[in-house]
Parts: structure tokens; sequence; C-alpha cells
């Protein structure tokens, strides 16, 4: 099983957290963009031979933004050249101020089965000044238009002046719709966003605050039939995203588009940023990768651990002895000492104990030292 990831870089305005490749105000260019998109598609359809493709995510950007025609395009391009499940979980982001029942009509006909929504905070205030396009009430018709589908919402936890109250708030507010799954994502105020000025001028909560928002996040949307299958992400039982399990699983992807990054044959490569760079490549018939790295030998294991370490389940041993044919326990035992007081570890598994996995990466770091 393998997946593919489309970037689609369109947006209205672009919020003041943004670092990913998303542009306002470039609409013009999006035929043409599309376009490049779908020889991209074909031109790569030989790296993932013989697998067959269980997942297709759609990210941005703002993918519900742009006309759903290219979205359908692309989904009837990727089932022209690649081999996708019957049931393969389809993947739209959506942001709640640009959907509506047009656009969902066609992408029911592109087989889209699950949306990720874009609620971030219920607070309209706060949504105004992360210069988001939609309101609290933008959410609510939202969800009722997409009532039957799988859904999951974004929340943000470690806004300016938020407390856990406020946080509690968002939660049930995202509930009064039909929700399958929830993303949590903390605050990272990157260098050159709007938003890092006000890091850097001490206005969002700190590190214990946001941790504090964490913990209760954990245990509220527990109580309320949610539970975490990896640090950011909550789910219903049998709701957990297929996609995101295979990234974390180290398992094959291909990523198509602006910034696209991909893991296959060992490879992990990625795509320019930049648009005008990423349409001149492809019509030339050059490759739009700016970067790319083989990963072998301890590489190998090391990734494995890191990824697996995120997720509730953590390290199975019959799996990592399947992928190297070597035993975890035997290849990590000069760091293992170093890190069992954070883990639980039964005969089959070894994982992060649940109250330090929002601080996996410091344990990861010292494992992988």
């Amino acid at each position: 099983m393998a997946g593919i990831y489309i970037h689609i870089p369109f947006c209205k305005q672009k919020c003041t957290y943004c670092d990913f490749a998303s542009y306002p105000n470039q609409m013009a260019k999006a035929e043409l963009y599309f376009g490049c998109l779908y020889k991209e598609i074909k031109a790569k359809k030989d790296l993932l031979k013989g697998k067959k493709i269980d997942t297709i995510y759609f990210g941005g950007g703002t993918p519900s933004y742009v006309d759903a025609k290219y979205i359908l395009g692309a989904v009837r391009q990727i089932k022209n050249y690649y081999n996708v499940a019957e049931n393969a979980e389809i993947t739209l982001e959506v942001n709640p101020g640009t959907i509506d029942r047009q656009k969902l009509e066609i992408y029911k006909l592109a087989g889209i089965n699950r949306y990720s929504v874009g609620l971030q905070t219920y607070n309209d205030s706060l949504l105004k000044r992360l210069n988001r396009i939609h309101t609290a009430q933008d959410y609510l018709d939202c969800m009722e238009l997409l009532k039957g589908y799988n859904t999951s919402v974004d929340i943000m936890i470690g806004l300016m002046d938020q407390t856990v109250e406020e946080v509690k708030k968002s939660i049930d507010f995202a509930l009064k719709g039909d929700v399958n799954h929830i993303s949590v994502y903390a605050l990272k105020a990157e260098d050159g966003t709007p938003i890092y000025t006000q890091y850097l001028n001490a206005e969002l909560p700190d590190s214990d605050e946001v941790a504090e928002m964490y913990d209760f996040t954990v245990n509220y949307l527990a109580e309320k039939g949610y539970y975490r299958y990896e640090v950011s992400n909550f789910a219903k039982a049998g709701f957990e995203s297929r996609h995101n399990l295979n990234y974390w699983k180290r398992g094959e992807y291909l990523g198509f588009g602006l910034g696209a990054s991909s893991f296959c044959l060992e490879r992990r490569f990625t795509n320019t940023e930049k648009i005008d760079e990423y349409i001149n490549a492809i019509l030339k018939n050059y490759s739009a990768e700016i970067f790319s790295e083989k990963i072998e030998g301890q590489e190998q294991k090391f990734e494995f651990v890191m990824l697996n370490l995120r997720t509730n389940k953590g390290v199975v041993f019959s799996e990592y002895f399947n992928a190297f044919n070597s035993h975890f326990k035997q290849d990590f035992k000069d760091k293992l000492p170093y890190v069992l007081e954070y883990m639980e570890e039964t005969e089959e598994s070894i994982k992060i104990k649940d109250e330090y996995l929002y601080v996996q990466n410091q344990i990861i770091i010292q494992l992988m030292d």
C-alpha cells in the first residue's frame, strides 16, 4: 500500500502563522499550475508501479478555494496512471468559508470521502487576528453541508490570549458538527511569519501554559470518545487518518505539486516552493525537485523508531524485525537505558508513556544521539 499527496498552493489570503507554500492572489496561474500538476502525476507513474494506492490527500494552501473541477481532474489523472484501491481514503482540506453545495457535488463525483475542516478556534475575534477568512458561523454552515460525511476538524492551541477555558469552548464548538476525527496543533511561530513578531513580544502563551492546554485537551477529548492515536491526532475508533498512519509507519508516498515531499524506494525528495520555478521545470520536462537524499543503513532504523514512537502503539517488535531483520532491543541496547523511565514496554512493543508523549521529541533525541 502507498499514498499520494497533492499540494494546492492557492488561497484567498495568508494566515498570520502560515509558512507553507501558499499564495494568495495568484489564481490567474491556476489553469497552468494544474496542467503542470497533471503532467507531473503522469511523469512519476512508474515510481509506485505495482503498489496499490490506499490514500489520496489534497492539502494546501486551500484546496477548497479553487474551482472544484481541478480536484476532479487530479483524481481522474491519478486513477488513469496508478492502481487506486476501491476503498481508498480520499481527503480534501476545507476552509469553512470556501465550500458550497455545488462544489460538494463535484467532490462527490471525484470520490472525495473524507473532509479535513480548518476551524482552529470558535472565537471570531481570534480568527480575525489570525487572518482566517471564515467565521464561527461559517464552520457551522460547512458542517451542516458535510453532514453524513467522514470529517476531521483542526483546532489550534497556544494562540494569543488563549486559556484552557478557551480551548474547551473550541472543542465544544467543533463537536457541534458530526466529527469523527480531531487534530490539535500547538501554534508554532515560525521565523518570517507575521505571528513571529507576537512571539518575540511575548504575546503568546508560554510553553508551560501550552502544555497545560494540551493535557486538558487529551483528557477532555477522551471523555468525549476520541482517543489519542498520535501526538496531535484524536479519533473515534475506526476513524484514524489512514493517510497519516502511512507516514508514521514509514510507508511510501508520492507528493505532487509545489513544495510536495515524497518517500519512495528509500529516497526522500521535495519539490520547489516557487510557483514559477515549478511551472517552468515541469513544462520543460525537468524535475521540480530541489532536495533529494537516499536513506540507508542505520538512518532507516532511526526513522522507523522516530515515526512509530509518535503513535500510541509505539514500536512493534515484530514490525521492526520484518523491516530490518534485526531486533530493536539489540540495535538500541546502548541508548535504551537513558529513556526507559519514559517508556512502557510489553512483550510485543515499546512506546512512550502517555504522560510524556507531548515531549516525545526530547525523548527521541536521547534515543538517537
